[in-house]
């Protein structure tokens, strides 16, 4: 079977989420993916390294090369693999690729159809360039977290990664378009991809409002329209009921047809009306208040814990938790493909490599003698 990405060489440098997210999904697609790994960096936090790399679907479909890029020799040997890239991806923060002389400034000069991707918090410039940060500090300033807030206004982390998931999509968007215009231009291009930029999309209904009217949303104020209720049981359903129609057939399903002229209702009526719905919700477990809505054809939907993520029916239709044999640890669960291509669909290939495990096999493709790759392994250039 033919996949999207045959042929697409390409290096990772970076560690965390963002960018072992992004070559993930080009290597799903088919993309070659190599992982460039720094043999002094240690993942201590995990205990049982081999359960963890069964797990890992971050590192699937990729081999790893270890070296020491602080060392002449390793910089030669990366030097090597750019040469024959299509892709670089790093997630350092900015002036560190330079510092080592891995940047695109150093690798193009080698490669001019290399598309280089840096992958940071802040971007390449700005006031802000050369913070550190994680995920609460890019939606933080990216202003998810000033819209999202608890009953009394105030603010609440988001526990969903949406900077660190949202950048690496849009990296993985940059990489295409990059490839796309190669084949118009013959060049290679540098992609500087921002974390906190890549927030910024998720506010678009509230940035359009604040734009055209000043708007400002209030953390807090109840909405009858887009809500989470507590059910009988405990449990939660949310509610996204913004057209007319999903409205009216929400009320009549909550038996409750009084209800369908106060959709837009303000001051007491608002907490008059809310009050009825939070109420009403309490009367039945929260299960069978989605089937009486999933029946009426509104938009209210379950709150689902993780364990229910994973074992919800239609999740596991879409294949979005596909299992596979491992062999030492039996059956593996991971993260299916979100984007379905009817004629090049993405591909399980292969487990997270070890550190290091295909450091040889990837030396001698590049002519390295056996007696050569030995003596790296002597200095600690590789591993």
């Amino acid at each position: 079977m033919t996949l999207a990405l045959e042929g697409i060489k390409v290096l990772d440098l970076s560690r965390t989420v963002p960018g072992p997210f992004c070559t993930m999904m080009l290597g799903d697609m088919g993309a070659e993916v190599i992982k460039i790994e720094d043999p002094e960096y240690a993942l201590g936090m995990i205990p049982d390294r081999e359960k963890h790399a069964a797990h890992d679907y971050l590192s699937r479909n990729k081999r790893s090369i270890a070296l020491n890029l602080k060392t002449r020799e390793a910089k030669e040997i990366f030097y090597k693999l750019a040469g024959g890239a299509d892709v670089v991806m790093e997630a350092f923060r900015p002036g560190v690729a330079k510092r080592l002389k891995v940047d695109y400034e150093t690798v193009s000069k080698l490669n001019p159809r290399i598309i280089y991707c840096s992958l940071t918090g802040f971007g390449q410039d700005g006031p802000y360039r050369d913070l550190p940060g994680h995920d609460p500090n890019y939606t933080s300033i990216g202003g998810a977290v000033g819209l999202t807030g608890d009953q009394r206004g105030n603010p609440v982390i988001i526990r969903a990664a949406v900077g660190d998931i949202g950048s690496s999509l849009h990296a993985v968007i940059g990489i295409l378009f990059a490839i796309i215009a190669r084949e118009k231009t013959g060049k290679g291009q540098f992609v500087d991809i921002s974390m906190t930029d890549s927030v910024l999309p998720f506010l678009t209904v509230s940035l359009l409002r604040y734009f055209r009217d000043g708007f400002i949303p209030r953390r807090g104020w109840p909405s009858l329209s887009i809500n989470v209720w507590q059910c009988k049981d405990g449990k939660f359903i949310t509610t996204g009921l913004i057209e007319p129609h999903f409205w009216e057939r929400f009320c009549r399903a909550l038996g409750r047809e009084d209800l369908i002229p106060h959709h837009h209702a303000i001051g007491e009526k608002l907490h008059e009306v809310y009050s009825v719905i939070r109420e009403t919700f309490l009367t039945k477990p929260r299960d069978e208040w989605f089937q009486i809505m999933k029946d009426a054809d509104t938009c209210v939907s379950p709150v689902l814990e993780i364990d229910e993520v994973v074992n919800d029916p239609h999740l596991l239709h879409r294949g979005m938790f596909p299992e596979f044999d491992h062999p030492t640890q039996g059956k593996v669960r991971q993260l299916g493909m979100p984007i379905k291509l009817s004629e090049t669909p993405g591909k399980f290939v292969s487990f997270a490599p070890r550190m290091g495990q295909h450091t040889d096999e990837i030396l001698q493709g590049l002519g390295y003698s056996q007696q050569q790759i030995e003596e790296l392994h002597k200095s600690g250039a590789i591993r």
